[in-house]
């Protein structure tokens, strides 16, 4: 099953690929097309590390610390 981090990992390259590709057709230079397609790529990367970011499952709930209760004779 593909989850998010399969696919970021494959929109990084495409991304770069693929957007500097379509500057670059729409009249941009090579040059200049490169860092716009960059750019897109480390947004992607950016966004997966600190927005939806890989976090460590939560450990199984465990009972609270039980509480001290005396026993007092009345």
């Amino acid at each position: 099953m593909t989850g998010y981090c399969d696919l970021i990992l494959g929109l990084i390259p495409l991304a770069l690929i693929g957007v500097t590709g379509a500057v670059s057709t729409a009249g941009l230079s090579l040059t200049a097309a490169v860092p716009v397609g960059a750019t897109v790529s480390v947004l992607l990367i950016g966004h997966a590390l600190f927005v939806n970011g890989p976090v460590a499952s939560a450990p199984e709930s465990t009972p609270a610390t039980p509480s001290l209760q005396t026993n007092q004779a009345e």
